[in-house]
């Protein structure tokens, strides 16, 4: 009795019964609303092949796609102070820290990374929406002053991700210094003769986009992404009219001379290199990447 009950029936359930599926083999596109295999999705990089729709990439994804074979050393950014109002609101900020650390991997919401880009030096900082909205803090603020101090000392460009939902009001006034700070650190890199450049991500807004977010030597943004300081609900109540169609997104933008160009994911790493090397007056002699053309969405399959 006990072989047929410990061996012969789970042997025959295992048989019988479906396999149950992880629920995060597919992701649905908040554009077309196609599932989207999470395999084909990391070789895009995330971006949706049926309407060409801009997901957020993942911060590690987003170093590894630009750097030279994905390789880079990653910087290592100062301490700052943890909760220095020892703020509470619906819950304790501490605990927000731990749970956005434990969601995303990162101490704070900028990474830095230095590496070679198609065989030019350069530092990278990328800004995870994921870990409190991007929120700008005192570490956030030390992270891109860092990195914008590292790109000093090696005398190369730095290159900024942007994606925020503003200063990170747990902070108050800690974390709406930093936005003179970091001004003061980009001038500091342009004393050194350096470039700055600035890849507007979805959503950038608040206190990132009134202060180095919009500092770069070429402003840069990906398609369909949200662009401003308050959100459009906001400036519509304020102003009591009805805003034009788009506003705020990186085309319109661009088209009114916010933004300098628009430019697809599969083409900005070739992009940024071109650009470095033309900014930093790189040799005659050294090749200039291609910029190939974006591939076109692939039809929805029915």
């Amino acid at each position: 009795m006990n072989w047929l009950t410990n061996f012969v029936r789970p042997k025959i359930q295992r048989l019988v019964r479906p396999r149950e599926v992880p629920d995060n083999l597919w992701d649905k596109c908040p554009q077309c609303g196609h599932m989207i295999f999470h395999r084909d999705l990391a070789k895009t990089p995330s971006v949706c092949p049926h309407c060409d729709h801009h997901m957020r990439l993942e911060v590690k994804a987003r170093l590894a796609s630009l750097f030279d074979g994905g390789h880079y050393q990653r910087i290592e950014l100062p301490k700052s102070l943890v909760d220095p109002l020892k703020f509470r609101d619906e819950q304790r900020y501490t605990d927000r820290l731990k749970a956005a650390r434990s969601k995303t991997g990162l101490n704070d919401a900028v990474k830095l990374g230095y590496g070679k880009l198609d065989g030019f030096g350069a530092v990278i900082a990328v800004q995870d929406f994921d870990f409190m909205g991007g929120s700008l803090g005192m570490a956030a603020g030390e992270a891109v002053i860092k990195g914008l101090e590292t790109a000093v000392e090696k005398a190369c460009p730095f290159v900024l991700f942007a994606a925020s939902g503003g200063a990170r009001m747990q902070e108050g006034i800690l974390s709406l210094m930093q936005m003179p700070r970091t001004t003061i650190a980009v001038q500091r890199l342009r004393e050194a003769r350096q470039p700055y450049f600035v890849v507007l991500t979805n959503p950038t807004t608040g206190g990132v986009t009134a202060s180095y977010a919009m500092l770069g030597e070429v402003q840069i943004a990906e398609p369909g992404a949200l662009i401003g300081f308050a959100g459009p609900r906001v400036i519509e109540q304020t102003i009591r009219e009805k805003l034009p169609e788009g506003f705020q997104k990186a085309e319109y933008l661009r088209d009114h001379g916010m933004v300098d160009m628009v430019v697809h994911r599969h083409q900005l790493r070739a992009v940024i290199a071109r650009l470095c090397r033309l900014l930093t007056k790189a040799p005659a002699g050294a090749p200039l990447p291609r910029v190939l053309p974006a591939p076109a969405p692939q039809p929805a399959v029915t």
